[in-house]
């Protein structure tokens, strides 16, 4: 027997969505952009500014990565996760099998996944968060695109609001500054040390690191799922004419309001790090950042409308559609290059280096991408997720007789 997935799922063969794809690739740049300082700078997340790089220029690196790209991009990976639930949806009602038992395996796979990156490779993952959530959204997908809609807002508000409240009663308290969130020290001897070193060091702060992202991400991630599912089920990627007036709202209103408080929030982080007013700010932060992020949206899907845009979505697309592969491979590359899996160049590369090597990672990810494409359907840790969602071996290689 099939699940009912509701009406507004067409079960219509649906052509992959470039842009879709596109905004993937465009969302896994962004999160290697901030992930990158995980890996190469010992002082990231703390309240300690980086003695070996403390010039005018290395602020305004850190800086602009804290305005334009921290809080806002796995809101836009996650938003994308809320349309590609749709599509799943979608899927099972044309292969004519049951939605819940495919995704209940599907979040399985995911959680195992992620567990296991984090747990060898970055101790920040968030793919266990995602299966977790998934479930939520699971139990939720009967529901309107204006019901959608409505709990995103409601969560987007009370989270932002909670954390502001937070930030009041810690300056009320007389903590304007913190502590140190993470032992600098630690995290360079075990990134210069070696293999089992590093090992030890994910391992042992993956629980911690889970039970942080619970509180600091997870609330928002779920709001941007349902906006994200309200999309999907209105098909606005599919039929982005239709929705260009409200698009351009979105770019009048969402970019100053986005921009003000990403201003405020790299303001707190970078002058006033680890109490009430970058708490505070933080809050603040979640009610407009997902203002900002609908503006990444937006412009992107009105880019690819032209010519030139068309090419750069044919150029990201092949990042996006094996973005799980993507995502994990950056770990692994930035493991080899800043940690005891490799060359430990942790703290030895200034903010702007750092920078030229996410170019350089992400260029040649884009490459590699567009490569693997040509013989092959899915990415390896698609062709994996496929298989425990669909309990059966996927099509490895591509062929003239298979279609993507």
């Amino acid at each position: 027997m099939t699940d009912t997935v509701g009406s507004s799922i067409r079960s219509d063969p649906d052509p992959r969505l470039l842009n879709v794809d596109a905004l993937r690739g465009f969302a896994l740049f962004g999160i290697l952009v901030v992930n990158i300082w995980a890996f190469a700078d010992p002082y990231y997340a703390s309240t300690q500014t980086n003695p070996a790089f403390d010039s005018g220029a290395d602020h305004a690196v850190r800086f602009l990565i804290s305005l334009l790209f921290e809080t806002k991009f796995y809101l836009l990976f996650s938003f994308l996760f809320g349309y590609s639930f749709t599509l799943q949806m979608a899927a099972a009602e044309r292969a004519r099998t049951g939605f819940v038992p495919r995704m209940l395996r599907r979040q399985s796979g995911l959680l195992a996944i992620g567990l296991l990156h984090g747990a060898v490779l970055y101790y920040g993952e968030i793919l266990s968060t995602y299966a977790i959530l998934g479930l939520i959204l699971l139990a939720c997908r009967n529901i309107s695109p204006a019901t959608a809609t409505k709990i995103g807002i409601g969560l987007v508000v009370a989270v932002g609001t909670v954390w502001m409240l937070l930030g009041i009663a810690q300056l009320a308290a007389g903590e304007v500054t913190g502590s140190s969130a993470v032992d600098a020290a630690t995290k360079l001897s075990a990134f210069r040390g070696d293999a089992p070193a590093t090992l030890g060091f994910h391992t042992g702060h993956l629980p911690d690191t889970i039970g942080a992202l619970a509180a600091l991400q997870a609330p928002s991630a779920m709001a941007m799922f349902f906006f994200g599912f309200a999309a999907g089920r209105v098909r606005m990627f599919a039929h982005p004419d239709r929705y260009r007036a409200a698009m351009r709202r979105v770019l009048s209103f969402g970019l100053p309001i986005g921009l003000f408080g990403a201003v405020i929030y790299a303001s707190a982080a970078a002058y006033a790090p680890g109490g009430g007013i970058e708490t505070f700010a933080f809050g603040l932060g979640q009610l407009t950042a997902p203002a900002l992020t609908a503006t990444y949206v937006v412009a992107g899907l009105l880019l690819f409308r032209s010519d030139r845009g068309r090419r750069i979505e044919s150029a990201l697309a092949p990042m996006g559609k094996i973005a799980l592969t993507n995502y994990l491979m950056q770990s692994a590359v930035l493991g080899v290059l800043f940690t005891g899996y490799g060359f430990g160049l942790v703290d030895r590369l200034a903010p702007a280096t750092v920078v030229a090597v996410v170019a350089v990672v992400f260029t040649a990810q884009v490459v590699a991408s567009r490569w693997w494409l040509r013989g092959h359907r899915y990415g390896p840790a698609e062709w994996a997720l496929r298989a425990v969602t669909l309990a059966a071996l996927p099509p490895w290689r591509r062929s003239r007789q298979t279609v993507s």
